[in-house]
């Protein structure tokens, strides 16, 4: 099967590089499209783009470090009996 536009490889030698968090997001060298399962396309073309993996965003699918708010309330939450 040939490829289709968006599942040819980039450049011959170069490889794109991603960083996943287990805390944040995903780091991937740009540019970058993501398709949703809605079929809309987000495109940016940032050098490094973080990709939200927990889902707390409020600009899907880039990270606008919501979970950095969620961590710090659950911190708190541990001190208190």
């Amino acid at each position: 099967m040939p490829n289709t536009p968006e599942q040819q490889p980039g450049p011959v030698g170069r490889a794109r590089r991603d960083t996943v968090d287990p805390e944040g997001p995903a780091l991937v060298e740009g540019p970058v499209e993501v398709t949703a399962a809605d079929g809309s396309v987000a495109r940016s073309d940032r050098f490094v783009v973080a990709v939200c993996a927990c889902r707390r965003t409020r600009t899907p699918p880039w990270c606008d470090t919501s979970h950095h708010r969620r961590a710090r309330d659950a911190d708190a939450t541990k001190d208190t009996p």
